[in-house]
């Protein structure tokens, strides 16, 4: 493994909520764009923050500065480990494959409801901030 980094899939939930509901699974609505950064960061940097198998690691996600999840790293239920292992099931992972961990429980826009914001619209700036890892921002167009 060579690192870690921050990683936004852009879901196009929309999309998402029409092929989930018919049993397609949620494929085109996560082929949509990834942001990711904003520095790739070793695991021997992170060693300080290690708990056993996880990262001691706060998270939290903003839109427009006003944040709208919390979450850490070490409450994730799979290991980097155990996620590689699946991952690498009967297909081959090459140099330079990014394995993404998932949303952090609480962050899915989608999921909080249109109570807690609505959709993202031109101008919203996404902001994404993982403690050691940095934090990285991106506007809506």
């Amino acid at each position: 493994m060579a690192g870690f980094t921050i990683l936004n899939d852009w879901s196009a939930r929309d999309v998402q909520r029409k092929e989930m509901a018919i049993g397609l699974g949620p494929a085109k609505g996560k082929d949509f764009a990834t942001s990711l950064g904003p520095a790739l960061v070793t695991p021997d940097e992170l060693e300080p923050k290690r708990r056993g198998e996880q990262f001691d690691l706060e998270m939290e996600a903003r839109v427009n500065g006003a944040t709208l999840s919390r979450g850490n790293a070490k409450d994730m239920h799979f290991t980097f480990g155990q996620m590689i292992a699946r991952a690498s099931q009967d297909v081959y992972l090459f140099p330079g494959d990014v394995i993404g961990s998932g949303t952090v429980g609480g962050g899915c826009i989608l999921e909080m409801g249109p109570e807690v914001h609505a959709w993202l619209k031109p101008g919203d700036e996404v902001t994404l901030e993982i403690e050691r890892l940095g934090t990285l921002t991106n506007t809506i167009v």
